[in-house]
C-alpha cells in the first residue's frame, strides 16, 4: 500500500488490459525519442521517486499509447501539447475508452510541465489522494 503525506492510498490495478501488438514498436520508438515535457516529467517520477509509485512510459492500452501509466493504481497520466487543442474530440473518445476500462486519467499540459513541474506534481499528488484514498481512512 502506498502512503502519501500520511494518507493511505488504495491500490486499484486493472488487470488484462487490451493492447494492440501493432503499436508496441511505435511505443518503443516514442520512449527512445520522447519529447521534452515527457522527459522532464519522467526525470521526476522514474525509479519510484514519486511516492514510491512505478511509472511506465508510452504504454499501449487498446489502440492507444498513453504517455505514462501507473499499473498499481490503474492511472494514466497524459501530457498534452499544443496539437491537442485540435484533437479535443479524439481525446474525449480516448478518455471514455480508458475510463470504460476502469482507469483514471490525469491530464496536464507540456507548458505546465516545462514551466511549473513542481505544481504539476502537487496537482498529481492531490488527484491521487482524491481518487485513491483508502476507504477505511475517510
Amino acid at each position: 500500500m502506498t502512503i502519501i503525506n500520511g494518507i493511505r492510498i488504495k491500490d486499484r490495478p486493472v488487470h488484462n488490459l487490451p493492447a494492440s501488438s501493432e503499436l508496441s514498436g511505435y511505443a518503443r520508438n516514442n520512449r527512445k525519442a520522447g519529447n521534452l515535457a515527457e522527459i522532464v516529467f519522467w526525470l521526476q517520477v522514474h525509479r519510484k521517486s514519486f511516492h514510491g509509485l512505478d511509472f511506465d512510459r508510452q504504454k499501449v492500452i487498446g489502440n492507444y499509447i498513453v504517455d505514462f501509466y501507473v499499473k498499481r493504481l490503474g492511472l494514466v497520466v497524459e501530457i498534452d501539447g499544443g496539437s491537442h487543442n485540435e484533437k479535443m474530440d479524439y481525446d474525449a473518445r480516448r478518455d471514455d475508452f480508458l475510463e470504460g476500462l476502469g482507469l483514471k486519467v490525469f491530464r496536464t499540459t507540456d507548458y505546465d510541465v516545462l514551466q511549473h513541474v513542481d505544481i504539476v506534481l502537487e496537482d498529481l499528488r492531490k488527484f491521487i489522494v482524491e481518487n485513491y484514498e483508502h476507504e477505511d481512512v475517510k
